[in-house]
């Protein structure tokens, strides 16, 4: 904003320094891109086009914080959360393979019990697919610390803990809902005969695997992208096979 959006070159092409335009470049990379820390303004809208496309992953992880309006402004937090469940709605409209990621603070001062049971509704209705959550607590030289009407710890931590039954339960069916679906699946880690991998839904270090049981019969290695059949999940990851083509099969296709 500073440089008022002025061009740069990127691969011997001109990109306006705003958000479509420099995903666009990302995604002439041949890379998996995904977005994370995204807050909810308008202009995200202008992205999900490129995610149904396949340009980028469809993948959002946007820091909503809270369901309630009032809330969320004493947070100083950007978004029209009275706005956020259409958005949402809108988004998976246009790409329906999209996975949203999420984080919210619990117990922040003054949060009355029934702006937390409209937090839970929330996520009824949003059925995000990854989300994270915090009890709030004091962090030096914040102005949140001034704020009257602190919530006791015993009532944030009991907030904390029906959050997170809440959405475990959404993030299973969700996770479940893909059994017997094709997952296009890229292959961190070998072990025991079992490949552990990632598809787009995953991001690293913070989201589920995907659990490639014939890893050693596929001959998989590490960096490859591979379709994975899934079989099983739990709370957190999938469980599935590789789909392992003969070379007959391969020469087919390349024969198409």
């Amino acid at each position: 904003m500073d440089l008022k959006y002025a061009e740069r070159e990127g691969g011997g092409k001109a990109y306006a320094t705003r958000m479509k335009a420099l995903c666009e470049g990302l995604s002439s990379l041949g890379a998996w891109t995904r977005l994370h820390y995204v807050y909810p303004y308008p202009h995200v809208d202008d992205v999900i086009p490129l995610m149904a496309e396949g340009k980028l992953l469809p993948y959002l992880d946007i820091p909503f914080q809270h369901a309630s309006p009032r809330i969320v402004k004493l947070m100083k937090r950007p978004g029209a959360v009275d706005k956020t469940l259409e958005r949402v709605q809108r988004w998976r409209a246009m790409c329906p393979e999209l996975t949203l990621r999420s984080t919210f603070i619990v117990g922040f001062p003054g949060e009355t019990e029934a702006e937390f049971e409209s937090l839970l509704e929330f996520l009824d209705e949003a059925q995000l697919d990854r989300v994270g959550a915090f009890a709030y607590s004091p962090v030096e030289g914040a102005a949140a610390n001034a704020l009257p009407d602190p919530v006791p710890e015993e009532v944030k931590q009991e907030r904390l803990a029906r959050f997170m039954e809440r959405q475990a339960a959404i993030s299973a069916a969700r996770l479940e809902a893909k059994i017997g679906s094709v997952q296009r699946c890229l292959v961190d880690l070998l072990e025991d005969g079992i490949a552990v991998a990632r598809s787009s839904a995953d991001a690293p270090e913070i989201d589920g695997l995907v659990h490639i049981q014939n890893g050693e019969e596929a001959a998989l290695r590490v960096g490859d992208f591979v379709d994975v059949e899934i079989t099983d999940s739990d709370e957190h990851d999938l469980f599935g096979d590789a789909i392992v083509r003969s070379n007959a099969a391969a020469i087919d296709l390349k024969v198409l």
